[in-house]
This record gives structure tokens, sequence and C-alpha cells, in this order.
């Protein structure tokens, strides 16, 4: 391996959790690669508040549902680093029909979310195997606490998760003992994802659920990327693992 850092590839990294993702690992000493698919700008962004943090950054856009393009993203992070020490699944959309209106599901759409967030995974998962393999690196993949137990989300993404949920374990056994995969279920979090869900309830719901929490507040892209770099770095003997992040809201209604 050329490189003395190690790098990482964190899928979905223009904003949000991959972001936070992003530059908590390059805070913690890796090289990072930014994947995007339509965020040009906000991915060199991110790119640069890793750079801040002495990483060497590689942008690349790539739909991950799209295999060839994965294929290509896996030979550009060999390229760029010569190594892939850990691998952040982060990418995922989500649809627009009401949970509870079965007649607005758009089979389109359904089809379009299951290949970003299921499919997506397993294709860079993939291609970066070997890499990974060499390096006796992690995954840590993006579930949420909906994939574990009924919640108000689109019945696509929930369905989707839940997927994800199941694909962790069974890669976990799949790619041992060189590879470690683990995931995080993340409650409810602040920012535009959960603001784009709730509208203009927004402040009053996520004021309500952080009453209803042990922890007196919401998650934030920060704690689930603290829990991700974690994983990665830190526990060593853990995988197949889904780490609900959710301040304990989970655990006690």
């Amino acid at each position: 391996m050329t490189a003395a850092r190690p790098a990482a590839l964190v899928t979905g990294s223009a904003t949000g959790i991959g972001r936070a993702e992003a530059i908590a690992l390059a805070a913690a000493g890796y090289d990072v690669a930014v994947n995007y698919s339509r965020s040009a700008d906000a991915a060199y962004e991110t790119a640069a508040a890793c750079e801040a943090h002495g990483a060497k950054t590689v942008v690349i856009g790539c739909d991950v549902a799209d295999d060839a393009a994965v294929k290509a993203m896996a030979a550009e992070v060999r390229s760029a680093f010569g190594r892939l020490d850990a691998l952040c699944n982060n990418a995922g959309i989500t649809s627009t029909a009401p949970f509870r209106d079965l007649d607005a599901i758009d089979l389109d759409e359904w089809d379009r979310v299951l290949a970003v967030n299921v499919r997506g995974i397993v294709q860079v998962t993939r291609a970066c195997a070997p890499l990974l393999r060499e390096a006796k690196g992690a995954i840590v993949n993006t579930a949420s606490i909906v994939g574990l137990r009924p919640g108000p989300q689109p019945l696509a993404y929930s369905t989707s998760k839940a997927a994800v949920v199941s694909l962790t374990r069974t890669l976990a056994l799949a790619l041992g003992p060189d590879i470690r995969v683990n995931a995080i279920a993340p409650g409810w979090m602040e920012g535009d994802w959960m603001e784009r869900m709730l509208g203009d309830n927004y402040d009053r719901l996520m004021e309500r659920r952080a009453k209803m929490t042990p922890l007196q507040r919401c998650v934030t892209a920060g704690d689930v990327a603290e829990t991700a770099v974690n994983l990665i770095v830190s526990n060593r003997f853990v995988t197949g693992e889904i780490v609900v992040v959710d301040g304990g809201f989970a655990a006690s209604t």
C-alpha cells in the first residue's frame, strides 16, 4: 500500500450525515473520497472542510445505483489513495408518498428508492471489497430507526432501511473475517431532511420529541459521525451490529 494515511470513501457526503462523517474521518487522520450525485458545489465544500484537517481528498460524482459508475469510482479511489480502509455507505433518498396512502405510491419512485438505498450499498460494497480486504477495513452503513420499528416515513424508505439492517448483518457474515460491517440507525435528526419531512410542524414536533427523549434532545449529524468513526477505529471485535443513535428514545418508549 502506497499511502501513509488510511483512506475512506463516504457516499452521499455532500451534505448531512455523509458530510459530517467525511469531516470526522478527516479529523481522525483519514484521507477522504467525497462522493455526490447531484450536489457538486456542496461536495467540494465538504472536501475543503476535510482538507482543513490535513486530509488529501478526491471528489467523485457517481450515482450509486449505476453499477458501471460505481466500478469507476472504486478505481478512482484506488488511483488516488492506493488503499481503502473505511467505507461509509450513506447515500440515500426517500419518496414523496404519505405512509398511510398506498394509492399514492409511485412504483417507479419505489424502485428508485430501493435502487439507491439498497442496491447501491451492494454495488459499492462489491466494488470496494478488494481494497477493503487488503486493508482489513470496515464498513458502516446508514440505516434508520424506521428500519427497526414502525414510524411515519414513506413505505419505500422504511422498507429500504429494513433491508439495510438485514443486508448489514448478512454482509458481516459474508465478508468476515477480513472486513467488519456495521450500521447506524439514527432517530429523529435535526436538519434539512426532517425539515422536509415535517414541513411547518418541524420546530413543534422536534421539540416534542426532544422532551420525550432521555437525553433531552434530538440526534445531530455529528452524533452519527462520531459513532461511525468509533465503529471504524475503535470497535475491532464488533461486526454485524445495528447501533441505534437516538438519545435513548426507542429504548424507553
